[in-house]
């Protein structure tokens, strides 16, 4: 609606009509980054390749990146892409009647334990022994019920998020650890880990003590991918950056917004409240978005995104950035863009 419109509705509906706003813009994406392109291109290749025998050893694979370039989410659009794939091959249902779930997706917590990684696969496929109501259920039994859902409901990909709570020099976490790799080897499952600085915390390395060991075929089995964030090095990666803010103003519903005002207007100011990074990026704009829907200006400008608080670290790397920016050692905008520019404003 443009602002005639909205302010014409009675004010429930004018309410019920900024909440779905709200909503919106708090959901904005997943966008199809050249980053998250290169991460789907790689799983891919290795979903679709692991149609091995159960004797044989089949591929798993880790995005490991740091907080903010969006791991998860890749993660998550790719196994929503998995899941309608294999629906639309093979049916909503099962051969025996059950219900047809390619995907199951789990998260890790602290200390998390064999007992308690079954516990997370029961309650993703909502069997009644996920809530620990049965005190006598055994960990190996626990272990059945858990490989009797993925098998049942035909699952084929395990999504396993925030696996740098692994602690693989702990006793649970070297024997989660060993279970993973056991659910891997014989059961027809493509494992997809996702966590921060995986090779750092000791979840790929190969070691030399009796402990390591044990995990040293980790680092043959895992296939490391990786997220960069945005940079301006270079005219393709600025189109990126342009890119994306285009994609990202496409999706905004503000009455008053001003076409190509993040793309051409605020780039540069952007990348350096940001640092490139995508999770940053798309908190700044969804406040400010509430920010100026709750004004009432309907619009992005620098003054209000100024008004708006993000995550720290991109806060302390901002200054740097914007020096750069400011001194013309470093710009946001594609050379075409420039000599354009430049064009329209040289003397007829």
């Amino acid at each position: 609606m443009n602002r005639a419109e909205r302010d014409e509705l009675p004010e429930p509906e004018k309410d019920a009509y900024d909440l779905e706003r709200r909503v919106w813009h708090a959901n904005i994406g997943p966008l199809k980054t050249p980053q998250m392109s290169a991460i789907h291109e790689d799983l891919w290749d290795l979903v679709d390749s692991n149609l091995q025998d159960g004797d044989k050893v089949k591929g798993s694979a880790a995005i490991d990146a740091y907080p903010g370039l969006g791991k998860t989410t890749a993660a998550l659009a790719f196994a929503r892409d998995y899941h309608r794939r294999e629906v639309a091959l093979h049916g909503k249902y099962t051969a025996d009647g059950h219900e047809h779930l390619p995907v199951c997706r789990i998260g890790l917590g602290a200390n998390t334990t064999i007992k308690g990684l079954n516990q997370a696969i029961l309650e993703f496929y909502g069997h009644p022994g996920a809530a620990g109501r049965y005190s006598s259920t055994t960990t190996s039994q626990l272990a059945s019920q858990a490989l009797d859902c993925i098998l049942s409901c035909r699952s084929r990909l395990l999504v396993v998020d925030d696996v740098h709570f692994l602690d693989v020099r702990s006793r649970d976490g070297l024997e989660v650890s060993n279970h993973l790799k056991w659910l891997a080897n014989e059961f027809p499952v493509t494992f997809l880990f996702v966590g921060v600085s995986l090779r750092d915390r000791g979840l790929m390395s190969e070691g030399m003590t009796t402990k390591d060991q044990a995990i040293a075929q980790t680092a043959r089995r895992w296939t490391r991918l990786t997220l960069a964030p945005f940079t301006l090095s270079g005219d393709v990666a600025r189109e990126n950056w342009r890119n994306l803010l285009l994609a990202i103003e496409k999706n905004l519903v503000l009455a008053d917004l001003q076409p190509g005002i993040l793309a051409d207007e605020l780039s540069n100011y952007l990348f350096a409240r940001t640092t490139g990074h995508i999770g940053s990026l798309m908190t700044l704009i969804n406040r400010a978005a509430q920010r100026a829907i709750r004004r009432g200006e309907e619009n992005l400008t620098k003054a209000l995104l100024d008004t708006v608080k993000i995550d720290d670290a991109a806060e302390q790397a901002r200054q740097p950035l914007q020096a750069a920016i400011d001194s013309g050692r470093l710009t946001s905008r594609p050379r075409a863009l420039r000599k354009t520019a430049a064009s329209s404003q040289a003397p007829a």
